[in-house]
């Protein structure tokens, strides 16, 4: 009898095992392949995302902390997810860092490595301090810390830390650094539409300096998330200029929110800009670019200063049509100051080298080729692909309008179109929504950026299943979209509009996705 007993037992133990195989395999087919759901982009495993937050590499780790909701896909009680990676491409979920509590949800922020415990939270050792906006009661500045790289964190007895402004009520989005020159904390803070500057000894006690914004740059709606950072201009670490970054919630360039920047002077108390005061950088000429934050404390033997921005629009972020998620992450960026040849100082942006280690099949290549009109239209009919990079470099002998048709579908109801035209001098994309996916009057149009130099027009092109990020001219001019074409949305043609074109080089490669 107790043979049998252990027989069934022991049978009863291997369909459970059987079960659990079969139930790992299904979910595994299904993890992050869900409609629209990008493959090489950060996104929440689910609910809602919005902006980076937090950002910082320690002990051989990046940190991309987040605004998230765990209960809806929706914007709503904001906590703080988290995620870690060693190469800012594939990343490994984390359980949620800070939570509410009674002095409110947890806004925007940052977070630094206090190297030496200038806060005396960590018993002379070096320690994770975060620094973010409490939402409750006003909007007021508070600091948690963490002794174990970020796994957990406890909030300070003492916060606020700032308390809320009596006089503004949009007072938040602390981004803080430590000022070499003058050994104190810097903090950038969003007030209204001006930032305003603190400092600190110890990211306690916090003293205001000074303001900078009345009236500067684009000013259609409160000002948020600022970024402040120096960079070298042409890689000459002896001639720099600070850049700061401050994103609108309204008015921006491609409508609704996005982001803009100053080049200037800060001798650690004012920030000065060098721009006239109605002039606007534009960080992106896409809709979707918003709430743009850099890492801190990146190795000096690295040298890069690296941006991560939400991938949406607060026009119509709330109604994306995704559902066990809701919002992404831009591909991480390289930032950098480069003089153009008409002697102007622009910011020059370009994917982070390490996104080079996810090209998996080369799909299509040509050189030196002159195509026209006629042979333009079956140039790609071969291929199909709805994650991939396009590179090209075309020159243009004549004046003429060309571009690349990417995510079409069999009808031709879903294409999204990456295309120069000659006679505006303008780079653009065009998107758009079929009747079924109809989700905003403000999704559909084109966005377009005017390039000074067109006789070579070069183009990097990363798409995935919900965007497009295009690259032109070097990384002088960028345009960051969503899209959502359908599943099978997989064919790409490549156009030239009466006339031809030298494609000097176009290749397109496969990218493998960071969630298998």
């Amino acid at each position: 009898m107790k043979r049998k007993y252990l027989v069934l037992f022991s049978s009863l133990i291997v369909l459970i095992g059987l079960v659990f195989v079969v139930l790992s395999l299904i979910t595994s087919r299904n993890y992050y392949a869900e409609e629209y759901r990008p493959q090489f982009h950060f996104s929440p495993e689910e609910n809602w995302l919005n902006d980076p937050n937090g950002m910082v590499y320690y002990d051989d780790e990046y940190h991309l902390f987040y605004q998230h909701n765990p209960h809806d896909n929706e914007w709503g009680p904001m906590y703080w997810g988290h995620a870690i990676s060693e190469d800012m491409i594939n990343w490994e979920h984390r359980p949620i860092a800070l939570e509410p509590d009674d002095l409110g949800t947890i806004f925007s922020g940052s977070a630094v490595v206090d190297w030496n415990d200038t806060t005396g939270f960590f018993d002379g050792e070096e320690g994770l301090v975060a620094i973010f906006t409490h939402n409750g009661s006003g909007q007021k500045q508070s600091i948690a810390y963490s002794s174990d790289n970020g796994r957990s964190w406890e909030k300070y007895d003492g916060n606020p830390v700032i308390p809320p402004h009596p006089e503004i009520n949009d007072f938040r989005d602390p981004k803080v650094f430590w000022h070499e020159e003058t050994e104190k904390w810097v903090m950038a803070l969003a007030a209204g539409k001006k930032i305003m500057f603190y400092d600190s000894p110890n990211l306690i006690d916090w003293n205001f300096m000074s303001e900078f914004g009345e009236g500067a740059g684009a000013q259609g709606g409160v000002w948020e998330c600022p970024d402040l950072f120096e960079l070298p201009i042409d890689g000459d670490p002896n001639n720099t200029k600070w850049v700061l970054q401050v994103d609108i919630g309204d008015g921006a360039i491609a409508g609704g929110s996005g982001a803009q920047y100053f080049i200037g002077d800060f001798d650690g108390t004012t920030f000065t800009s060098d721009d006239e005061p109605d002039h606007i950088n534009w960080l992106d000429y896409g809709a979707d670019f918003y709430a743009g934050q850099s890492f801190s404390d990146i190795p000096d033997e690295d040298g890069r200063r690296v941006m991560v921005a939400w991938m949406s629009n607060w026009l119509y972020a709330n109604r994306v049509p995704t559902e066990v998620w809701r919002g992404s992450m831009s591909v991480p960026r390289s930032l950098e100051l480069k003089t153009t040849d008409d002697g102007i100082i622009k910011l020059f942006q370009s994917p982070i080298e390490e996104f080079t280690k996810l090209r998996d099949k080369e799909l299509f290549k040509i050189e030196n080729q002159v195509v026209s009109s006629k042979e333009a239209a079956n140039l790609l009919d071969e291929i199909e692909a709805d994650v991939f990079e396009l590179n090209a470099e075309i020159q243009l002998d004549q004046p003429v309008d060309f571009g690349i048709k990417v995510r079409i579908s069999e009808e031709n109801e879903d294409e999204t179109v990456i295309g120069f035209s000659e006679s505006t001098n303008e780079l653009f994309v065009k998107r758009s929504q079929s009747d079924e996916l109809y989700f905003s009057p403000y999704f559909d149009g084109s966005h377009a950026v005017s390039i000074d130099d067109n006789k070579i027009i070069k183009l990097q092109i990363l798409v995935d299943k919900n965007s497009v990020e295009v690259f032109s001219q070097n990384g002088e001019y960028v345009i960051t979209d969503l899209i959502f074409p359908r599943d099978d949305s997989r064919s790409l043609e490549f156009y030239v509009e009466d006339g031809e074109i030298t494609i000097n080089s176009l290749e397109i490669h496969s990218i493998k996705s960071t969630w298998n």
